[in-house]
């Protein structure tokens, strides 16, 4: 009796492998709603410890779902830290509030993946003349009350879970008495005449939207100097992020999956920054989930056998095997 041909095997395999990842992946899209529904975080921006690669924070090198969510459904940490406000005491990946994927500026590059710090809203408005604002600013997004058409001249602002109600410009100091406390943990040598807490100055966002901020990042905000004085901001061709709008965001980031993204990193080119920002004890965490896949299989077919053999069946299994071999064999002699 002739052993099954291997290149028949091989693509037999290769097909149950292929089968098997476009059920993982349907699945996930199914639970997430969104496609890719995995991204891997490139930088530590929202590192909470540079050398442990912690399960419940999101480092560089995790893999983290990516949930289809209405942007009015985010939950900023103005809000999760109201005691005042509804979704009080909402944490997601170790602080208040959610974590979102946006394209800065709306541009087609890597997505940023921060945290959701307040969202501007607007309250005064004024239809615009012939698309241009004579008071306020445009904000191309937000539904005009008068018209029920997207495009309105925005006099003031409202921010959830602040103090900051009808003003032209949003100016809120995060210490636990305005707003939640948000520390900074700059070092001692910084001092723009505030004190180490998160502080918004005289912003004026210009469209609805949401103020974000990574969360190793010392409160330096995404949008810049324009919102919190000594911040870098992030900087595309189009100039410093504005207010992520709502057509902007991805989606939410959800679970993590920790340490598995490590590998993508490595043979990562381009613009990404490779490994160099991934936690130490990433590599150590990935060599051990990768040694176990290996290992505890060949554990535990041995004991599997050895529980199978103690079986009542197991004799009458061996029979009936033997039985179909000679069957088999008599049929092939004739």
């Amino acid at each position: 009796m002739s052993g099954e041909d291997p290149l028949k095997t091989l693509f037999r395999e290769l097909v149950l492998a292929a089968s098997m990842i476009c059920i993982l992946v349907a699945g996930m899209w199914a639970l997430t709603g969104s496609m890719p529904p995995l991204v891997v975080v490139e930088s530590a921006s929202m590192t909470h410890d540079l050398e442990s690669g912690e399960v419940g924070s999101i480092d560089a090198g995790d893999l983290v779902l990516v949930y289809d969510i209405k942007p009015s459904a985010i939950i900023t940490f103005a809000e999760a830290t109201d005691d005042r406000n509804p979704r009080y005491g909402y944490d997601s990946h170790g602080m208040p509030g959610d974590v979102v994927i946006y394209q800065k500026n709306g541009m087609d590059d890597t997505p940023i993946i921060h945290r959701a710090i307040l969202r501007a809203v607007p309250h005064s408005t004024l239809t615009p003349v012939d698309g241009n604002c004579n008071q306020g600013s445009f904000d191309p997004i937000s539904t005009d009350p008068e018209t029920g058409k997207p495009g309105v001249c925005v006099l003031t602002w409202d921010v959830p879970g602040t103090n900051q109600i009808d003003v032209e410009k949003i100016s809120v100091m995060f210490d636990g008495e305005q707003a939640g406390l948000y520390e900074c943990g700059r070092n001692e040598n910084f001092d723009h005449g505030f004190a180490d807490v998160l502080t918004i100055s005289e912003w004026d966002p210009e469209h609805a939207g949401l103020l974000t901020l990574g969360d190793a990042n010392k409160c330096s905000v995404d949008q810049g100097g324009s919102a919190s004085q000594g911040s870098q901001g992030l900087h595309t061709t189009g100039g410093v992020v504005g207010a992520v709008r709502d057509d902007w965001v991805i989606g939410k980031a959800g679970e993590e999956i920790p340490w598995l993204g490590v590998v993508k990193l490595m043979v990562s080119g381009g613009d990404s920054p490779g490994v160099s920002q991934v936690p130490g004890m990433s590599f150590v965490y990935l060599f051990i989930t990768i040694a176990s896949v290996l290992v505890i299989p060949l554990v535990l077919d041995p004991l599997f056998k050895v529980v199978l053999r103690g079986a009542p069946e197991y004799e009458e299994v061996k029979r009936e095997m033997a039985l179909d071999s000679v069957i088999e064999a008599l049929g092939e002699e004739e």
